[in-house]
C-alpha cells in the first residue's frame, strides 16, 4: 500500500512538468514597463517594510515556478552585507536567446518589460505559476537601485547588470562556460522608493522560505544572513510537504491523533477554448484538543487568506463525509440535527493547496480564489480520501467523531447565550451595556470606542472625552482567555458580552464589519504586566471572534505618556525614556529636577487624559494590523495556549524588544 502511494505521488509530480525546451519563443510581450516607479503601490501594495520584502517574494516565486515546472531542486536566498538580496536556483535558466517581439534577449525582456515572461503563451514554459504572472521580475528591477542577473544555460554563463530602476548597463553577454543551469539574481532596493527602511528582516524571510518548503515537498530551500560577523544559515526541505506543515502548526495545540489525513488528486479541465490543463489538489488534516479551527489555503503557493472555491469544496466534503459516517455509526440518529461545518472544524488544523494553470482571484485584496470548477474537484478529492481514512482507521475516526459530537453539544448549549448577545448587538441599539458611556454621533466613521482598563481610568476617560464622537467602556479586571475556553463560556462572560453588544457587528462566523458602531476600537491599558496581559487577551478575542476588525484596520492601541514634567506651571509629557532625556535638554533642566512617572492611567485626571491620550490632535496610537495570519495563529497559540514552553521561548526571544514595562 505504501509503495503504491509513493508511486502515485511521483506520477502526479511528473505531470506538472513544463516544456523542457524553455527558450525565447515561449516569452510573450504584453506591454512595456511604465509608471512602476511612480506608482509602486499598484504592484507591491506599499513602500513600507511589507513592500520591501515583497520584492524578495517575487524573485523567490520565479525560482519556485521552476520547481513547479519540475526543473529546480534547490533555491538559496541570501541577505548580503549592505542589505542586498541574492536568490539562486538550479532551474533551466531564463532564456538567453533573442525574443522576436522585443528584439532583446530573453533575460533583458523578462527583467525590463512589464508582463513579459514564460507564463502566458499557448506553448508556455510553465504549467502553473505563482507570483505576479510575468510582472514580478521587471517590477523588482524597476524598484531597485541596481540589479545583477547571471544565467547558466546551454553550456554558457551569461551576465547583465541594470541600474537606476531597470536600465541595462549593456546588453546580455556571455562571460564563461559551465556544465550547470540556473539563474542568480542580486538586487539592491532603491532607498528613493523605500523611504521607511531598506533593511531586511531575517525572521520574515526565513518564515516565508520555510513556508515555501512545506508547500513544495522535496525542494531544498536555504536561507542565509551574511550581515553578521558569523553568518546564519538554515536549510528547509520537507519530503512530507503539507503533512509536516500541519504537524508543525499543531505541535503546541495538543494533537489527539498521530496520523495526518492526507488527500491528493487531480483533474484535467478545459480552462480556455481548446486549452486544457490539470488542476492538482492536496490537503492535510489533523485534530487537536483546542476549541478553535485553523484552516489555511493556497493556490500556486500564494496564501489565499480570503478563502475561495477551494475552501468551499473542502467544507462541502468534510460535512458530507462526517455526517454520513456519523449516521452509519449511530453518532447521529435519523432526524437529529446534523453536525455543522463549525462543529467539524473545531480543533482542526488543515492545509489546502491547489495548483491551477489559470487561477482567477476576487475579493478586496485579490486573494480569494474564484474558479468555480475548483469547488467540485476539491470536494471529490478530499471527500474520497477522508471517507477512505475513516473506514481504514476506525479508532482514530471514533476519536474525531467524539470531539465533533462534544463540539456540537457545546454549540447547542451556547446557542441561547449567543442569540441573546446577537439580539442586543443588532441594528436596534436599545439595550447597550450600562457601563458604556456612548457618544452622541451615530456615524461609525467618526466614532471611537475606548476599551479602558479599570473603573478609575474609565471615570477619567468618561469625563475627559469628546462626548460627540468618543465612547468609553471600562473593563473590570481581565477578560476570559478565549484560547482556552469553550464557546458557551465565552458568550456567558459579562465583559465579553458587553464588548460584543457595544461594537455591534456580532461574532464570527456571522460577524459583519458593516454593522460595527465605531471605526476605531481603541485598547487603553496601563504600561505594566497586567496591562500587557489585558491587551493580549483583548487581541486574542478580536482575532478569534471578530477577525475582520483587525484585518480591516479598526483596532488601535492607545499610547499614554509615561512621564510628566512641570515647568513654570506648564505640563510637558514624554512617552519613553529617550523622549524624557530630550525633554530635559530642551527645557535645560538641572540634574535631579522632579518629574512624575505614571504607574497607571488612573493617576491622570480627565484634563491630562484628554491632552495626552484622547485628543486626536495630540495623541499617539498604534494601529493593529495582520500581515500574516499563519504567523499570528502561531503567536496566539504560543502565548495563550496550554503549553508553557512555547510561551517561555517567545518571551526569551522577544524580551530584548520590551521597554518601560513595570513589573
Amino acid at each position: 500500500m505504501e509503495e503504491e502511494k509513493v508511486m502515485h505521488i511521483q506520477e502526479s509530480e511528473s505531470l506538472e512538468k513544463g516544456d523542457k525546451e524553455y527558450n525565447a519563443s515561449d516569452i510573450q510581450v504584453l506591454e512595456g514597463l511604465e509608471a512602476v516607479r511612480k506608482r509602486p503601490g499598484m504592484y507591491i501594495g506599499t513602500t513600507g517594510p511589507n513592500g520591501l520584502h515583497h520584492l524578495v517574494w517575487e524573485i523567490i516565486d520565479n525560482a519556485i515556478d521552476e520547481a513547479l515546472a519540475g526543473y529546480c531542486t534547490e533555491i538559496v536566498v541570501q541577505i548580503n552585507k549592505g542589505d542586498t538580496i541574492t536568490v539562486k536556483d538550479n532551474g533551466r535558466g531564463v532564456p538567453v536567446d533573442i525574443v522576436s517581439k522585443s528584439g532583446l534577449s530573453g533575460v533583458e525582456t523578462v527583467f525590463t518589460i512589464l508582463h513579459a515572461g514564460g507564463k502566458f503563451g499557448e506553448t508556455s514554459g510553465y504549467k502553473v505559476s505563482g507570483g505576479l504572472h510575468g510582472v514580478g521580475a521587471s517590477v523588482v528591477n524597476a524598484l531597485s537601485e541596481w540589479m545583477e542577473v547571471t544565467v547558466n544555460k546551454n553550456g554558457g554563463v551569461y551576465y547583465i547588470k541594470f541600474v537606476d530602476g531597470g536600465k541595462p548597463v549593456e546588453h546580455l553577454k556571455k562571460i564563461g562556460e559551465t556544465t550547470t543551469s540556473g539563474t542568480t539574481v542580486t538586487f539592491k532596493p532603491d532607498p528613493k522608493i523605500f523611504l521607511d527602511t531598506v533593511i531586511f528582516s531575517y525572521d520574515t524571510i526565513r518564515d516565508r522560505v520555510r513556508q515555501m518548503a512545506y508547500l513544495n515537498r522535496g525542494v531544498k530551500l536555504i536561507v542565509i544572513d551574511d550581515r553578521l560577523d558569523t553568518p546564519v544559515q538554515e536549510t528547509f526541505c520537507y519530503e512530507g510537504g503539507i503533512i509536516e506543515y500541519v504537524k508543525n502548526i499543531n505541535a503546541n495545540k495538543g494533537p489527539i491523533m498521530e496520523d495526518v489525513i492526507y488527500c491528493e488528486g487531480y483533474e484535467e479541465i478545459e480552462y480556455l477554448p481548446e486549452k486544457k490543463g490539470k488542476i492538482y489538489c492536496e490537503a492535510a488534516i489533523q485534530y487537536n484538543e483546542s476549541y478553535s479551527k485553523t484552516v489555511f489555503s493556497f493556490c500556486n503557493n500564494i496564501h489565499t487568506h480570503e478563502g475561495g472555491t477551494h475552501e468551499e469544496g473542502f467544507r462541502m466534503a468534510i460535512q458530507r463525509v462526517v455526517n454520513n459516517y456519523a449516521l452509519e455509526k449511530k453518532y447521529l440518529k435519523e432526524g437529529e440535527e446534523k453536525y455543522t461545518v463549525d462543529d467539524i472544524q473545531e480543533g482542526m488544523v488543515a492545509i489546502i493547496s491547489i495548483k491551477h494553470p489559470n487561477p482567477q482571484y476576487e475579493g478586496q485584496t485579490k486573494t480569494k480564489l474564484g474558479n468555480t470548477e475548483v469547488r467540485k474537484i476539491v470536494s471529490q478529492v478530499v471527500g474520497e480520501a477522508l471517507k477512505r481514512f475513516f473506514y481504514e482507521n476506525p479508532k482514530v475516526a471514533n476519536l474525531i467523531l467524539d470531539k465533533i459530537s462534544m463540539a456540537s453539544k457545546a454549540r447547542m448549549a451556547a446557542r441561547t447565550a449567543q442569540e441573546n448577545v446577537r439580539r442586543k448587538s443588532g441594528l436596534e441599539f436599545t439595550t447597550l451595556p450600562g457601563k458604556l458611556a456612548d457618544c452622541s454621533s451615530k456615524n461609525p466613521a467618526e466614532c471611537e470606542l475606548y476599551i479602558v482598563e479599570g473603573d478609575s481610568a474609565g471615570g477619567s476617560a468618561k469625563s475627559g472625552r469628546d462626548r460627540d464622537t468618543q465612547a468609553v467602556l471600562p473593563l473590570r479586571g481581565k477578560i476570559l482567555n478565549v484560547e482556552k475556553a469553550r464557546h458557551e463560556k465565552v458568550f456567558d462572560n459579562a465583559e465579553i458580552g458587553n464588548m460584543i453588544v457595544a461594537i455591534g457587528g456580532g461574532v464570527d462566523p456571522e460577524f459583519d464589519v458593516l454593522k460595527i458602531r465605531y471605526h476605531k476600537i481603541v485598547i487603553m491599558t496601563d504600561a505594566d504586566v497586567d496591562g500587557s496581559h489585558i491587551r493580549i487577551l483583548l487581541l486574542t478575542f478580536f482575532y478569534r471572534y471578530m477577525r475582520d476588525l483587525i484585518t480591516q484596520g479598526y483596532v488601535y492601541i492607545a499610547q499614554p505618556p509615561l512621564y510628566k514634567v512641570e515647568v513654570k506651571g506648564k505640563a510637558y509629557y514624554a512617552y519613553n525614556d529617550e523622549q524624557l532625556e530630550v525633554l530635559k535638554k530642551q527645557l535645560e533642566l538641572k540634574p535631579g529636577y522632579p518629574f512624575q512617572r505614571y504607574k497607571g492611567l488612573g493617576e491622570m485626571n480627565d484634563v491630562q487624559l484628554w491632552d495626552t491620550t484622547l485628543n486626536p490632535k495630540t495623541r499617539k496610537m498604534l494601529r493593529v494590523t495582520l500581515s500574516d495570519a499563519i504567523e499570528a495563529e502561531q503567536v496566539f497559540t504560543d502565548l495563550m495556549g496550554d503549553e508553557v514552553q512555547p510561551r517561555k521561548d517567545f518571551i526569551y526571544k522577544n524580551a530584548k524588544f520590551v521597554k518601560n514595562l513595570d513589573i
